[in-house]
C-alpha cells in the first residue's frame, strides 16, 4: 500500500461530522451552508441538463466558462487572463490544487506551507516526492513575518502554497504581507500556488488581493478559485486554475489524468453565475457578515473570546484566556457529546508544534441553527 495515503488518519472533518451524527448535534464544524444555494444558478444547471450538451466537454472547460472566469477576474481584481491559454476548469479546487502541485513539484523539491494548513496539501506534496517546510502562524493575527520566511526559503525551495483568505484562521491578508511573500518567491525563484477559494467571502470592506496581481508574480503564480465557495454550492465541485501558459500547460496534463473534465451543465450554470451583477456578490457578503456577527456576538455573550473573522465561512475562539485546562480537541469532543454542537479543533490543521487552544465554528447557517447552537452552548464555557 502507498504509505503516503495508507498511514493518513481519518480527516478531522469526517471525525467531527461523524460525532455530530452520532450525537444528533448541530454541525458547526464542516464548512457548508444549510440552504440550497441561488435558485437562478441551480435552474440554469437544470436547464442545461435538459436542453444542453451532456457528453464530454473540452478537457480545459467549456469556452463560455473560461471566458466568464477571465472576464470576472478582470472586473473584480484587475487581472487580465487569456481564456484560451491561461484558464482551466477542474473538478473542484481540491483537484485544482493536486494538478498544480503535481505539475510543479519533483522529488527532493521543498514546498513551503503555512500552518494552520488545509489537510489536502501535505499528502499531495509527498506523493509528488516533495518535502514540506512548515511555517507556524499564530493567533490572533496569523500574519507572515520576514523572520519566519527567511527560516524556510532556500535554494531547494520550488513552490509555496498560500491560502488567502486563510481557512481556518479567517484572515484576509493585506498587501504588505503579499509583497513580502512575493519578494521571497522572486529571490528564490519559487512558484506560488495560490489557494484563493474564499476570494469573494470577505467582510467589513476588505478586498481580496490576488498574489498574481503583485508586481513580479504574474508568471510565477497558479491561482485557484472555486465556484462552490463563490456561490455556496459546495457539492458542485467546479474549480478554476489560472496561470501563465508555461505553468498552465503542465497543470493541464496532470488534470487530463486525474479527472479529465467536469460536468458540462454545471459549467454552463457557473458561467451564468460569474456574470451576475456586482450587487449579488456584495449582498452575499452582507448576508454572511450578518450570520458571522450573530454567532460572534452570541458566543461573546456566553463568555467565549472570539477572534475577529475577516473572511471565509468561519470564526475562531481562543480558549486560552478561559483557563479550562483542556485542549481544543478535548473541548470539541466535550461540546459535541455534552452540548450537541460540533466544532473543529484548529490544532488538527498543524502537523507539528500545534496551536492547541483555538476552535473553529462555521457560521454559514440559518439564524435558527445559530440560535439553537448558542442556546446549547450556554454553559460550555463553565464546563457545567
Amino acid at each position: 500500500m502507498n504509505k503516503v495515503f495508507a498511514d493518513l488518519p481519518v480527516t478531522i472533518f469526517e471525525t467531527m461530522s461523524q460525532l455530530a451524527r452520532d450525537n444528533s448535534a448541530i454541525n458547526l464544524g464542516q464548512g457548508f451552508p444549510d440552504d440550497p444555494g441561488p435558485a437562478d444558478i441551480r435552474r440554469a444547471a437544470a436547464d442545461a441538463v435538459m436542453d444542453g450538451y451532456n457528453q464530454y466537454p473540452s478537457m480545459m472547460g467549456i469556452p463560455e466558462l473560461r471566458q466568464a472566469i477571465a472576464t470576472h477576474y478582470a472586473h473584480w481584481h484587475g487581472v487580465t487572463l487569456d481564456p484560451g491559454t491561461e484558464v482551466m476548469v477542474t473538478s473542484g479546487a481540491t483537484e485544482a490544487r493536486a494538478s498544480a502541485i503535481l505539475s510543479v513539484v519533483e522529488p527532493g523539491d521543498e514546498v513551503i506551507v503555512f500552518q494552520p494548513v488545509y489537510d489536502s496539501y501535505l499528502p499531495i506534496i509527498r506523493q509528488a516526492g516533495g518535502i514540506p517546510r512548515l511555517v507556524r502562524l499564530e493567533p490572533p493575527h496569523w500574519r507572515l513575518t520576514e523572520e519566519s520566511l527567511r527560516r524556510v526559503f532556500n535554494h531547494k525551495t520550488r513552490a509555496v502554497i498560500f491560502n488567502n483568505p486563510l481557512n481556518p484562521a479567517a484572515v484576509v491578508y493585506p498587501r504588505e504581507d503579499l509583497e513580502l511573500l512575493a519578494r521571497f518567491c522572486q529571490e528564490f525563484d519559487a512558484v506560488a500556488i495560490c489557494d484563493e477559494v474564499w476570494e469573494h467571502v470577505t467582510f467589513d470592506g476588505r478586498s481580496h488581493i490576488p498574489l498574481i496581481s503583485i508586481d513580479g508574480m504574474r508568471d510565477r503564480c497558479i491561482k485557484i478559485g472555486s465556484a462552490g465557495k463563490i456561490f455556496s454550492l459546495t457539492g458542485w465541485k467546479i474549480g478554476f486554475v489560472c496561470a501563465a501558459p508555461p505553468l498552465l500547460r503542465v497543470a493541464a496534463k496532470v488534470h487530463q489524468f486525474l479527472a479529465f473534465t467536469t460536468a458540462p451543465n454545471l459549467q454552463v450554470a457557473v458561467a451564468y453565475g460569474l456574470g451576475k451583477a456586482d450587487d449579488y456578490f456584495l449582498q452575499m457578503r452582507t448576508e454572511l457578515a450578518k450570520s458571522r456577527d450573530r454567532l460572534a456576538q452570541g458566543l461573546e455573550r456566553l463568555g467565549f473570546p472570539v477572534i475577529q473573522s475577516q473572511g471565509t465561512y468561519f470564526l475562531t475562539v481562543d480558549l486560552a484566556p478561559l483557563g479550562l485546562n483542556e485542549t481544543d480537541e478535548a473541548f470539541c469532543k466535550r461540546i459535541v457529546a455534552d452540548y450537541k454542537v460540533a466544532a473543529i479543533p484548529v490544532s488538527a490543521f498543524y502537523e507539528e508544534d500545534p496551536v492547541t487552544s483555538v476552535v473553529r465554528f462555521c457560521f454559514a447557517k440559518q439564524d435558527q441553527t445559530i440560535d439553537t447552537a448558542l442556546e446549547r452552548l450556554s454553559d460550555a464555557v463553565h464546563g457545567r
